[in-house]
């Protein structure tokens, strides 16, 4: 089945580079539709990756070397937002925004714990719209990203959403604008924290993520069911707890960046072939040469 982006880019509703739209390995619905707490479905906020040109991943093979001349730009990532798709939803119109991103960009940012990549790779299935051979295996291994300093990441991005829902003035006229003057602050913001400070809970302690466990609680919060002074306050007496699960918990210090690069080195060659002309292995030419060496004492040579 076509990507989101391939099919938008046969409609001529976006223009991406001319090679994307079939290289789309892995796309999914994000937002509030993913954590369950909105049934609106004509707004559509979709993140993935894809593999770009083999030149584009090991820029040596269209001659370039590192720090020598004109270097050419490489694709990390595409975005375009506010796409309209007007004959969506039989007529009633649907609203896209897109981020894709390289795969090798991806799996920085997720070896990295960044909250937004880390979270699309667990978002629920139903919410999957695109996904080959390569981005189930990395759905399939997606805990091998996970790791202690995933504290420091949502704690960083917790502490932003804190920050904008006390200074930041939506626009007038706005959704959230009209929250504000309903419920004295923005409820979008306020869910965001205590949604950042749950998921990070359970990847200390469960080294899993169920982006949906904590739901009803983040509808409460968006009906403007809790105060700012409640937001604050478990923002707080979370915070303290959570410094007691990262000392406690069992995952590693630090990403296992030797296994998560054999994982990406997979899935290149799954896409591209052989690699054998992109990328020398360390040790390669000695397991070789070992072999050479077996097959000719076999032979008696």
């Amino acid at each position: 089945m076509a990507s989101t982006v391939e099919r938008l880019a046969q409609r001529k509703l976006i223009s991406p580079p001319k090679w994307l739209p079939t290289c789309i390995a892995y796309e999914t619905i994000m937002g509030s539709m993913a954590y369950g707490v909105s049934s609106d479905s004509s707004d559509m906020d979709i993140y993935g990756f894809c593999i770009p040109p083999k030149d584009d991943v090991f820029p040596h093979l269209r001659g370039e070397i590192p720090g020598f001349g004109r270097q050419l730009q490489r694709f990390e990532q595409y975005q375009q937002h506010h796409i309209e798709d007007k004959d969506a939803l039989a007529g009633r119109g649907r609203e896209y925004d897109l981020t894709i991103f390289s795969l090798v960009k991806f799996f920085q940012l997720a070896m990295e714990n960044n909250p937004n990549i880390v979270d699309s790779l667990f978002t629920p299935r139903e919410c999957v719209l695109h996904c080959n051979a390569i981005g189930e295996r990395v759905r399939e291994k997606r805990q091998i990203f996970l790791h202690k300093g995933a504290w420091h990441k949502f704690k960083g991005y917790a502490y932003s959403q804190v920050h904008k829902m006390e200074i930041k003035t939506p626009q007038e006229g706005s959704k959230r604008a009209q929250n504000v003057e309903v419920f004295g602050f923005d409820v979008k913001f306020a869910y965001h924290v205590v949604r950042l400070l749950d998921e990070v809970e359970q990847i200390l302690t469960l080294g899993d993520l169920d982006l949906q466990r904590d739901r009803e609680r983040m509808k409460a919060i968006r009906r403007g069911e809790w105060t700012l002074e409640q937001v604050k306050e478990f923002f707080v007496t979370k915070e303290k707890e959570l410094e007691s699960a990262y000392t406690a918990s069992k995952l590693p210090h630090g990403p296992d960046e030797a296994a998560i690069k054999t994982l990406l080195m997979e899935c290149l060659e799954a896409h591209y072939g052989s690699l054998e002309s992109a990328i020398a292995l360390p040790g390669q030419e000695r397991a070789l040469l070992a072999q050479i060496k077996a097959l000719c004492e076999k032979a008696g040579v």
